[in-house]
């Protein structure tokens, strides 16, 4: 949904008529996840993707008779046909679509706003019955609802869309609803990863430039001013001219953080290093060769901090891709930072069996 939110706001500005199509089921191995959107409009305009290409052709004929009917509607797309033109997937699996008119309702606006202050908001959408379909309810952080489903069934929507706020995803709930059951389609919607950058290095500049492509949001910490300048980090969300662990202290690190060590200076290093293992950070990282960091952990151990304590620590930084330019580097440490957030290894794809994507 972030993806495409810039475009929504300026369509509807534009009195753009627009249909919004919602992945919200796949089965088998698929190139996008439930919560992938395509957005399109009457005039041609298209933002997003649901299939990579497979399926978005068919889609946009589907939604333009949504914007006529003005009624949602769902659709299944399994393998292709073998006609030249067949529309489907081309690997064994399904997908479900929700397509619906999509309008700036009071549930819309505030599901932009909190995601534009980066705070934490579900959505939830009901797919059955068919009296129930694309009514929706905007969950945020604390509780507060916007929108609404079905009286019965928006207290137990809350409690789900609550328990996916911690960590983010989607789910298909059941709920029973009537004489019969109802199917609710739930997206929550995480604050995005915080990335800390400490040193305002070389490496740095395209570390920044592609987290911020991951959706992270990045702040740039270095002592030094001549080399934390908006000229070397525009995309940054933060620079901070600080003695890195000061700052690292101010900001709270938690479980949605990272840690990126690049300054290669012990007063700078330990420092931070030792702030960063008060936390709990997801990651943390820092550059240099195996006898350096062995140099960086004997104050941190005279600090008091154990083997386990200082086994967080990623050093030598990143997965080994053979980098040896900043550029390179940047992908490695990234590549990594990615691996420990899913909780994957970082082996090569071609090396597993099974699925690629959990199954949904």
């Amino acid at each position: 949904m972030r993806d495409i939110v810039g475009d929504l706001e300026r369509w509807l500005a534009a009195g753009e008529k627009i249909a919004l199509v919602t992945l919200v089921r796949t089965q088998g191995s698929t190139p996008r996840l439930p919560g992938a959107r395509l957005a399109v409009t009457r005039s041609g305009k298209m933002a997003g993707s649901i299939s990579g290409g497979c399926v978005e052709n068919d889609l946009y004929e589907r939604a333009l008779h949504v914007l006529d009917s003005g009624q949602p509607a769902l659709a299944s797309y399994g393998i292709a046909d073998d006609g030249e033109l067949g529309v489907g997937l081309s690997c064994s699996s399904t997908i479900e679509v929700l397509i619906e008119p999509f309008a700036a309702a009071a549930a819309w606006q505030v599901l932009r706003c909190e995601l534009a202050d980066e705070r934490p908001v579900a959505i939830a959408i009901a797919l059955s019955p068919p009296a129930l379909l694309g009514h929706t309810l905007v969950v945020r952080g604390d509780g507060a609802t916007s929108g609404a489903i079905a009286a019965e069934l928006d207290h137990q929507l809350v409690a789900e869309a609550q328990r996916l706020l911690g960590h983010g995803g989607t789910n298909v709930v059941a709920c029973a609803w009537q004489a019969g059951q109802a199917e609710i389609f739930i997206e929550a919607f995480a604050p995005p990863r915080r990335l800390f950058i400490v040193g305002a290095a070389h490496t740095a500049m395209p570390l920044c430039r592609l987290a911020k492509i991951l959706g992270f949001r990045v702040s740039v910490i270095d002592a030094r001013a001549a080399y934390l300048t908006l000229e070397r980090f525009p995309e940054a969300d933060d620079l901070q001219r600080a003695w890195p662990h000061e700052a690292l202290a101010r900001v709270g690190l938690d479980d949605n953080s990272y840690v990126v060590i690049l300054t290669h200076d012990p007063k700078f290093d330990v420092p931070a290093l030792a702030c960063a293992l008060r936390s709990q950070a997801r990651y943390i990282g820092i550059m240099g060769s195996r006898r350096t960091h062995a140099q960086r952990l004997a104050p941190l151990r005279e600090e008091g901090f154990n083997d386990a304590e200082l086994g967080r620590i990623r050093a030598p930084i990143g997965l080994d891709l053979g980098a040896r330019t900043p550029a390179e580097i940047a992908v490695a440490v990234l590549a990594e930072m990615l691996a420990v957030s899913h909780k994957r290894d970082g082996c090569a794809l071609a090396a597993r069996t099974g699925a690629v994507h959990a199954t949904h």
